[in-house]
């Protein structure tokens, strides 16, 4: 529990730095699927990465001041329901096995919150992030302040808690770079029997279950999003879910799928024909693709902007855009010319990668919180931020594309952990090449 008493402590720190006070973070509550069923329990990831402990009904408390004080408000011990819901650890077994210097049953938090942000300086909560509690929250301060005639004071000043361990959560710590390195070979050894599973005839779904077999077989608890199986035209839309569609000979089959372990993602796309066998016009497609990806890739190391591997990806994709005649050189003008104005976006509509980390799309500020020129650069590359690097190319029938070329959607999308001297592909045991990915169906 070293790792997550350093984080409260790093959290407190920051919390006095300014001016000190109280911080509520609550885990997510549970939510019912239909009827008396409930949706898999989640824990929240702010509060998870504070404590490490994922039963529902709890809240974190943080007091920075004179003398810290971490509290813990969870579920009270009740041996009748761990008969049908399972273990509960009750405050007193909590506080122990996690680390906090309190604990209390979360019944308890109407009567203890208003005694703990009496004369606090500040709060330090997310509002809107819970309605809920944003109500109990709304109903402590005001119990404070109708004690103001005995002296007492409500916070006068509130600060969005998330914005404090946004900034903390980008930079992995060695405890999470390991967990994500597992997660990464678990997802990736799942598309390579994906791969090897593929034959025209089957079915999205097939494939899905293949991966979810893969994901749980090896620890992981969920996979980190809905998976992405998309064959065919399908392969063209972004945000495409697994369904039943046949998978034909011919076709190009997009897999964008990843694991979550103890809590953290896991996000890798490959794309691959059915048959085993890339067509001339499917392979040079993906030959520009995989370029694009190598030069995004080149652009990642400490110092960097977070858009330099976009920008490096887009140059390659246009340029392989205007040799294969998907965009006419008459029409759209130079390579240049097509950056400029944007052309490249009928074909390639989003960005190169994003944070990774407890969420699949993670936490953190794109751009720096200062002004140069007029605006906020985006952000510097540091050692231990996790980002993907996810270019594409999507093919959609139009009258002035080669036809060749119609209903084609490549993704190519690995993990890069920002290192020192640069970066480590922590995905990188999926096969990724044509040779390897030919190869791999062909076994």
């Amino acid at each position: 529990m070293k790792s997550y008493a350093a984080r409260r402590a790093a959290l407190m720190k920051q919390m006095q730095a300014k001016g000190g006070g109280v911080a509520i973070i609550p885990t997510a509550p549970e939510v019912m699927r239909n009827r008396d069923s409930d949706y898999p329990y989640r824990h929240d990831s702010y509060f998870y990465y504070l404590s490490g402990f994922d039963e529902p009904e709890a809240v974190i408390v943080l007091i920075a001041g004179e003398k810290n004080q971490s509290i813990l408000f969870c579920r009270e011990k009740n041996l009748e329901r761990e008969i049908w819901d399972g273990y509960r650890y009750g405050p007193e077994a909590a506080r122990e096995a996690f680390g906090f210097d309190v604990a209390h049953a979360a019944s308890a938090l109407d009567a203890e919150m208003p005694k703990l942000l009496a004369n606090a300086p500040a709060l330090f909560y997310a509002l809107g992030s819970d309605s809920k509690l944003d109500r109990q929250v709304q109903d402590w301060l005001q119990a404070v302040r109708m004690q103001s005639r005995a002296g007492i004071a409500a916070p006068a000043v509130v600060h969005d808690v998330h914005v404090l361990l946004d900034e903390m959560r980008l930079i992995k710590d060695d405890a999470e770079i390991a967990i994500m390195k597992r997660a990464a070979a678990i997802s990736a050894e799942a598309h390579r029997r994906a791969m090897q599973t593929c034959r025209p005839g089957l079915r999205e779904y097939h494939l899905e279950a293949e991966l979810l077999h893969e994901f749980r077989r090896n620890g992981s608890q969920y996979p980190a999003y809905g998976s992405i199986v998309a064959t065919g035209a399908n392969a063209c839309v972004l945000h495409y879910r697994a369904s039943d569609a046949e998978i034909r000979d011919g076709d190009l089959v997009l897999i964008d799928a990843g694991c979550e372990l103890d809590s953290y993602a896991s996000d890798i796309t490959r794309t691959f024909p059915a048959s085993g066998k890339f067509t001339g016009p499917q392979k040079a497609l993906y030959e520009i693709v995989l370029a694009s990806q190598a030069a995004a890739i080149a652009e990642i190391r400490p110092g960097k902007r977070f858009m330099d591997g976009h920008d490096a990806a887009v140059r390659v994709l246009a340029q392989g855009m205007l040799d294969t005649g998907l965009l006419d050189k008459n029409k759209v003008g130079s390579l240049d010319d097509v950056i400029e104005k944007g052309a490249y976006r009928q074909f390639y509509m989003h960005r190169t990668g994003h944070w990774l980390g407890m969420d699949v799309h993670d936490v953190g500020e794109y751009r720096e919180t200062t002004v140069l020129d007029g605006e906020k650069p985006w952000r510097a590359l540091q050692p231990g931020m996790v980002l993907t690097v996810e270019p594409g190319i999507y093919v959609r029938p139009d009258p002035g594309v080669p036809e060749a070329f119609w209903n084609i959607g490549i993704r190519i999308e690995d993990d890069a952990l920002v290192t020192e001297n640069g970066c480590d592909i922590i995905t990188e045991a999926a096969p990724k090449t044509v040779a390897d990915i030919e190869a791999v169906m062909k076994r």
